[in-house]
């Protein structure tokens, strides 16, 4: 009798958690959305709106930008002296360079990118924001423009920043620690890198770090409008964030990996 009684119940939590999940996607594909017609409104652009927007991308960028970039940097010069001392002892110095750009450039840099500016800003702020709205209210427009469309386009340029300045950043490094202070290699160089960055790759990467900021400017903002302040358990719901925020970066990795490489 217990094993038949349980069997029901156990049929009803996976229902249930079913469909709180197929909600919770619905609900983000929804916000998404309306910020795009926000974005699209060239009342958004406003003079009452643009210092707002301004502050926004300034207050979440420059900071991130700076430690983020001393911390690419040395993590940058300890993989590719790595790199390359293990391709030297194997005598593969020739498959050094792109194996430097493959790994560094185009997997490793936009994953912390978007990984450091969620952690760091829009997570806590997504948080931060919701408390000071009541449950249940309804966003009006000025709200949107002013409130919640200056947030989450500052999370997305944060994470554009990040990743387009650091990849610039470990290709700078990588010339300086595989042929030092000399301008004559740049020719081997630039042909190397190119062949790495042919069309298709190219465009892997520009979609990766797009699709990586729209889930960091997004994720945190969609439970803040949806929710408000009706956070029974903070900490509950600041997971719950996290956890749907990086099994985006994780399927949108995964699918570059497979671009890349199948």
């Amino acid at each position: 009798m217990n094993a038949q009684a349980s069997t029901p119940s156990v049929l009803q939590r996976l229902h249930h958690g079913a469909v709180d999940w197929l909600q919770t996607w619905w609900r983000l594909a929804q916000f998404a959305v309306l910020m795009l017609s926000v974005a699209l409104t060239p009342a958004t652009y406003g003079r009452e709106n643009r210092p707002v927007l301004a502050r926004h991308l300034v207050a979440d960028t420059v900071p991130n930008l700076a430690w983020f970039g001393v911390m690419s940097a040395l993590v940058g010069l300890v993989l590719i002296r790595i790199v390359l001392v293990t391709s030297l002892s194997y005598g593969l110095s020739r498959f050094a360079l792109e194996m430097v750009v493959r790994v560094l450039v185009l997997e490793l840099i936009p994953l912390t990118a978007a990984a450091f500016v969620a952690l760091r800003t829009t997570l806590p702020a997504g948080l931060e924001f919701s408390q000071g709205r009541r449950n249940g209210t309804i966003a009006t427009m000025p709200e949107l423009q002013r409130e919640f469309f200056p947030r989450v386009a500052a999370g997305v340029f944060a994470v554009w920043m990040l990743a387009a300045v650091s990849c610039v950043l470990a290709l700078i490094l990588a010339y300086l620690t595989l042929y030092g202070f000399t301008p004559w290699a740049l020719a081997g160089y630039t042909r190397v890198v190119g062949q790495v960055f042919n069309p298709a790759v190219t465009l892997i990467l520009v979609l990766k770090v797009v699709f990586f900021s729209f889930a960091v400017g997004l994720v945190p903002m969609a439970s803040s409008f949806y929710f408000g302040g009706n956070y029974r358990v903070k900490v509950t719901h600041g997971l719950s964030d996290m956890v749907r925020l990086f099994a985006m970066i994780l399927l949108i990795e995964v699918a570059s990996l497979m671009g890349n490489y199948y």
